[in-house]
């Protein structure tokens, strides 16, 4: 959802990544540089979604914030990504990375087993770190050029590459997912569950971006691509749960 799976809009709220960085812009390659030939439109939306989670998401996610204790949002944030270990792993295979998809099974092995299901991340203490693979990189490896940005209602900022990417990496975990489901009504609800879960767990960061730009659009865009770049840089995940404890 709108932040939820975007984090470069979370990393920059932490300071991590400098939208107004001029070396952001220098090191932008052609190939690599922000395409935003809707830019008319992609405001539109951009205001849309920061009226929705405004009125809608961030008072919901504050009230669930409030019933649950951080821990325990954490635990469950942990199993959901633990579910998304194997379509991580599979994704590294795409991409040659035999030595991370190795990591990624034995992650999800290990926490699936001493983890209770997943809930708590015991592989990161015995050696294997979180480490990022999505369908996205994949077509990047193969040569997919990234397309036109992006702003999808409640999704955020994307571009086509990577909504194509996302779309195939949510198909391919679903099963996973809604297994237990008896119907699509289930589905919705474990869905809207786990991304105000998310969302509970970075309160705030999204005003901190509007609060430290002349232009937020711009600023979740720029910040968007970077710290895609950072990030695919090193396969090594920011861990955006631990954080939360610190």
């Amino acid at each position: 959802m709108f932040i939820l799976g975007n984090g470069g809009l979370l990393y920059a709220a932490d300071g991590e990544i400098d939208f107004l960085d001029d070396a952001f812009y220098e090191e932008t390659s052609q190939e690599d540089a922000v395409k935003d030939p809707f830019e008319g439109m992609n405001r539109v939306v951009f205001t849309f979604n920061d009226y929705a989670f405004t009125w809608v998401m961030n008072p919901v996610a504050t009230g669930y914030s409030k019933l649950l204790p951080a821990d325990i949002r954490g635990a469950v944030a942990n199993f959901f990504y633990n579910m998304q270990e194997p379509v991580r792993a599979a994704n590294s295979l795409l991409q040659a990375r035999f030595t991370d998809a190795g990591t990624l099974l034995a992650r999800f092995t290990i926490n699936t087993i001493g983890g209770i299901g997943g809930l708590g991340d015991p592989a990161v203490e015995l050696g294997f770190p979180k480490k990022t693979a999505s369908f996205s990189q994949t077509l990047a490896t193969w040569g997919v050029p990234d397309g036109i940005f992006l702003m999808i209602p409640v999704m955020g900022p994307t571009t086509l590459r990577d909504i194509s990417g996302t779309l195939v990496d949510n198909f391919s975990v679903t099963p996973l997912y809604y297994s237990w489901a008896a119907g699509w009504e289930e589905s919705v609800s474990i869905y809207m569950g786990k991304e105000v879960n998310n969302l509970s767990l970075h309160l705030g960061e999204y005003e901190k971006i509007k609060e430290m730009s002349v232009d937020p659009y711009a600023a979740v865009r720029d910040g968007f691509y970077q710290h895609r770049r950072q990030r695919w840089k090193s396969p090594t995940a920011h861990d955006e749960i631990e954080e939360q404890f610190e």
